[in-house]
């Protein structure tokens, strides 16, 4: 039932924020529109800000995101996380979606999502198995107990017992304090100068401002916190699905799923003027394409922009600054080759 309930408040967050319609999505791509840009600094300002406390007040003690390793770069452990970022920001601005709106398009009725589902979930079983072949041959984490001569937690790969070179404050040789007066400092400033200096048509035509949306996105934030005593993260929920095309059923992901999906829906009928003015034309080969994409290069990369963009920011994580980078660049560039 927690699973549940938070996926309805993130379905309604996402709804009442517009970042679910494949116009705004589209159009941060090709630099048009700045609300999605706009709603996810101020989303992952006040998520870092509720996530931090937790943690120094010891409410919630939630490890780093671990690195993702595929031995494809040479020169990083985070090649995964790159790659995969790179693959998951190319695949929004081909079909307007990202693992959680697709959830919420399904539920507010737009009809590219329903396309873009077919391929999420044919990412997710080919991602679920890929996964299996790699566990039975020995994948990630034996290749880098090899390099590190550690012992890794075999459930996520990270170094057993420790997050250690997980946290970006680490790595800065700084003190959790310090890494969030400057993350929140970044937040605001680029906040201010998206503000200021980009402009955000389409939040001013809901007439709701992006820090309002961003708001509501980081509550349902901190509904994740205390139903759950996790943070929110979409993209695992294909895998689930994926797997149980080879057998492996599991269900807490596809809980949360349908949740987003009905607080989407829930959201829209009882506030019809959060519904998209216009439904974009995204095709359904061009949504079924994108849709692989989002969900294996999440997969990939081990987390989506909930779960990398949102949550593994909040939680200071070097794999997720990678990803969210790796995500926006490519995101970036493929708009303009094909918006």
């Amino acid at each position: 039932m927690n699973n549940f309930l938070t996926g309805l408040a993130m379905g309604a967050a996402l709804t009442t924020a517009g970042v679910y319609s494949p116009d705004i999505i589209l159009s941060q791509f090709i630099f048009q529109d700045f609300t999605m840009l706009q709603t996810f600094l101020t989303a992952a300002a006040s998520s870092t800000l509720l996530v931090t406390t937790s943690q120094s007040l010891t409410l919630t003690t939630l490890p780093p995101r671990p690195a993702s390793t595929l031995d494809l770069l040479s020169w990083t452990r985070y090649d995964g996380n790159i790659l995969g970022g790179a693959l998951l920001g190319a695949g929004m601005a081909v079909c307007g979606a990202c693992p959680g709106t697709v959830l919420a398009q399904l539920g507010v009725g737009v009809r590219s999502g329903r396309w873009a589902l077919v391929g999420a979930v044919l990412g997710g079983g080919v991602w679920s198995w890929i996964s299996r072949r790699r566990r039975r041959t020995g994948g990630d984490g034996e290749r880098q107990q090899q390099k590190t001569g550690k012992n890794l937690d075999s459930r996520d790969g990270k170094l057993a017992g420790t997050g250690k070179g997980e946290m970006a404050y680490e790595a800065l040789g700084i003190s959790r304090a310090a890494m969030l007066i400057g993350l929140e400092a970044g937040f605001v400033l680029a906040l201010a100068a998206a503000v200021k200096f980009a402009d955000a048509p389409a939040a001013k035509a809901r007439g709701i401002p992006p820090y309002v949306a961003g708001l509501a996105i980081a509550a349902a934030q901190l509904v994740s916190m205390v139903l759950r005593g996790s943070l929110l993260g979409a993209s695992t929920a294909f895998e689930e699905l994926g797997g149980w095309l080879w057998g492996a059923k599991k269900y807490a992901n596809l809980v949360f799923s349908a949740g987003i999906v009905g607080g989407a829906w829930l959201a829209s009928s009882a506030v019809p003027a959060l519904r998209p003015v216009t439904d974009v034309a995204v095709s359904p080969v061009r949504a079924v394409l994108g849709g692989f994409m989002i969900i294996f290069g999440s997969r990939m990369a081990g987390g989506c922009t909930s779960g990398h963009g949102i949550s593994g920011l909040s939680l200071m994580s070097i794999s997720s600054f990678l990803t969210a980078a790796a995500t926006f660049a490519a995101g970036g560039l493929t708009g303009l080759l094909v918006g």
